[in-house]
């Protein structure tokens, strides 16, 4: 009973005394609803996680290995986001937004060298995104994703048909998402890919191959459809387009 004691707390946090600090501090204020939840999170937050400025954290927001996770200003999470952070940690840069339901996922128990989750400045990630960092996910700034979207930095072993996949380990080789890029609808990203600055994933697309710079690419697997080179622009003339406002 120990041992499965030791194991659960090993799971959760950096060490027991971070466990029932970090447990006890969301316990008493993650369920506070409201712009009040909303701004006692702000402040007392800063004793279990890193962070530069304020961060708005909605209720229902879970935390693991808080003190591996930086959120800087302007940072949002929506209801029901999971962060698990176990080294070497979840950043997410300025005003970047992670939506209701998403799980960022590190969870690295075999010593990976390159886990983590990067996140830079004024990105998206959309409603119910997964994504799992035991490789390394690095994301660029103004990355837009849209819903159901999966970032997936492992892979499972599977070419000795004598025995189990679970007996061949699992390769971590990194994702990474450079400047400006729009991922579609459930479209999911496998380890080991680069996408390139400017590109465009289309939604339902399965990305198993390097994406280059400002391409179009869509498919199961993903293959290039087009240069993004604004030979378009005519026929976006048609149509309304509409921008933030400030």
């Amino acid at each position: 009973m120990f041992d499965l004691l030791q194991l659960y707390l090993s799971r959760q946090a950096s060490s027991s005394w971070r466990y029932f600090l970090e447990y006890s501090l969301q316990a008493l204020l993650g369920w506070v609803p409201t712009i009040v939840g909303i701004g006692l999170r702000a402040v007392l937050y800063k004793l279990i996680l890193r962070s530069e400025g304020l961060a708005a954290i909605e209720n229902q927001v879970r935390l693991r290995f808080a003190d591996h996770i930086q959120l800087d200003q302007g940072v949002y999470l929506d209801q029901h986001v999971y962060l698990h952070a176990c080294p070497n940690g979840i950043k997410i840069g300025r005003n970047s937004y992670v939506m209701y339901g998403t799980v960022l996922h590190v969870y690295n128990f075999r010593n990976l060298p390159r886990s983590g989750i990067w996140i830079g400045q004024d990105s998206l990630i959309g409603e119910y995104n997964v994504i799992r960092g035991q490789g390394g996910v690095t994301i660029g700034d103004r990355v837009y994703t849209s819903p159901l979207v999966q970032l997936l930095a492992v892979n499972h072993v599977y070419q000795d048909p004598s025995r189990s996949f679970v007996e061949q380990g699992i390769t971590a080789e990194g994702i990474i998402i450079e400047d400006d890029v729009w991922i579609g609808a459930g479209a999911i990203v496998t380890d080991g890919v680069h996408v390139g600055q400017g590109a465009v994933i289309a939604a339902g697309a399965v990305v198993t191959k390097d994406v280059p710079a400002h391409m179009l690419v869509a498919g199961v697997p993903a293959r290039v459809i087009k240069s993004i080179s604004g030979e378009d622009m005519a026929s976006m003339a048609r149509q309304t387009i509409y921008f933030a406002t400030s």
